[in-house]
């Protein structure tokens, strides 16, 4: 019974380690490559497992890119976090998360999720889940806002608003990263927050 028992756990272990394999190897063709010019075949060669692996961890390969966006926005805010402690004030946390999603806005994934995305092929309930993933720094830009309401930082107002408002500026601006280095833009993200601040911040940006 022991001797059974080992040999489930061992094949718990070693379909666990597949598993974690062939999201390595997938994340590095979709990085390299591209969704759609990814194959599952691709992945297979790649990672040594068969296509068969594949399927039976993911199902296809629509779902399998879908779980590493979404594991890559969970390390996107768990980067954030470790982060976000340094910061004394909601007002310098507003800086540091407009540093932060200008150095990790352009995530190997990013132009597969496009792809993807962009595919008539792709299923409705894969592309929502993609844009769902929007739900984790819109979360982080609340909590900001919040915290600085709470401890007298900033005016009390609709933070719903002001929270889609500065989604979709920090948005706005990462489309430059497309273009231009990084480096370059830190003054422009830095400007934008000061700019908003001096609708939102007691007493006005000193």
């Amino acid at each position: 019974m022991l001797e059974r028992r080992k040999i489930l756990s061992k094949r718990r272990y070693d379909s666990e380690k597949a598993k974690v394999e062939i999201m390595e190897h997938a994340v590095s063709l979709f990085s390299q490559k591209g969704y759609n010019q990814t194959s599952v075949g691709d992945i297979s060669t790649a990672s040594g497992y068969s296509k068969g692996h594949i399927y039976y961890h993911f199902e296809n390969k629509e779902k399998l890119f879908v779980l590493l966006a979404q594991q890559t926005m969970q390390d996107w805010h768990s980067k954030w976090l470790e982060k976000e402690i340094t910061y004394s004030t909601a007002t310098k946390k507003l800086y540091g998360m407009a540093m932060h999603v200008l150095y990790h806005y352009q995530t190997p994934l990013l132009r597969s999720g496009q792809e993807l995305a962009a595919n008539p092929k792709s299923s409705p309930e894969s592309i929502q889940q993609l844009f769902n993933l929007a739900v984790v720094p819109m979360g982080a830009y609340r909590a900001i806002l919040q915290e600085g309401i709470d401890r007298g930082e900033f005016i009390h107002g609709n933070i719903d608003e002001w929270t889609i408002l500065l989604g979709t500026w920090l948005g706005g601006l990462c489309q430059l990263t497309n273009t231009q280095e990084l480096k370059e833009l830190e003054p422009l993200f830095q400007q934008a927050i000061t700019i908003f601040l001096k609708e939102i911040k007691k007493g006005g940006v000193k």
